[in-house]
């Protein structure tokens, strides 16, 4: 028997573990994780047997669950979805959605985003918009675009060089998200924002190995957030 009763008491527990100031990009990795834990056990499945349905190695599923790996393949995701009726956007730790969807149904209510280059996590670079293809989403979900990440500054945030990053496009975020950013007029970056009292933006990197980019002032108006990271997907490596 699972250790939820239901969506609702999921949500809390894990609410409950991070606190009040979670990140939207963490909310749903550990979403993900406990729901998919949480599907398993309601099938009344051990890990062994679960993972062997699928064609995964036990040991590997086991750390899905536990989330020593991030994220689980796409491939995984479709298959136990296609297995039990559920919704995608449902296992990969979206809000607000069914869990159980007619696929048949589901397949005339998506929509295809374009994939508009590459965007630094490390050191900002040059922003040349190219489309490089498309990624299918539910119609219900609020994104304008994808960018692919390049260098490994956002890791801290489980957001990896070649993961894809779902943009909602918005002017400015609140204090501690996750937004891409242009630097300058040309120069793309993805990084956590922080803003003081005193007119200071910091776009702050999730990997010590970076420093933190100040502007104050003035120096602001280099700044230009073109939108908030909602979602990222990854394959792992």
């Amino acid at each position: 028997m699972s250790k939820y009763k239901n969506e609702d008491e999921t949500l809390e527990s894990v609410l409950n573990e991070f606190g009040d100031n979670i990140d939207p990009i963490e909310l749903q990795t550990k979403l993900a994780r406990t729901r998919l834990k949480l599907l398993r056990e309601d099938l009344g499945m051990r890990q062994k047997d679960f993972a062997q349905k699928f064609g995964v190695n036990e040991s590997t599923y086991s750390r899905y669950e536990s989330g020593d790996i991030a994220n689980f393949p796409q491939s995984l995701i479709a298959e136990i979805c296609k297995t039990y009726s559920i919704n995608p956007a449902w296992l990969m730790g979206y809000r607000d959605v069914e869990k159980y969807i007619n696929f048949e149904e589901a397949s005339q209510k998506t929509k295809r985003i374009p994939v508009l280059g590459n965007i630094a996590a490390g050191a900002p670079i040059f922003a040349q918009q190219e489309l490089m293809g498309y990624e299918i989403i539910s119609d219900n979900e609020h994104v304008d675009f994808c960018l692919r990440v390049k260098g490994d500054s956002m890791n801290g945030a489980r957001i990896f060089d070649g993961d894809i990053v779902f943009i909602r496009t918005q002017p400015d975020v609140e204090h501690g998200e996750v937004a891409a950013v242009i630097v300058d007029g040309e120069d793309a970056t993805l990084k956590r924002i922080y803003k003081s009292s005193n007119n200071t933006i910091i776009l702050h990197p999730e990997n010590p190995a970076y420093r933190d980019l100040v502007f104050s002032g003035k120096d602001t108006k280099q700044v230009k957030i073109i939108g908030k990271a909602v979602s990222f997907k990854s394959e792992v490596k």
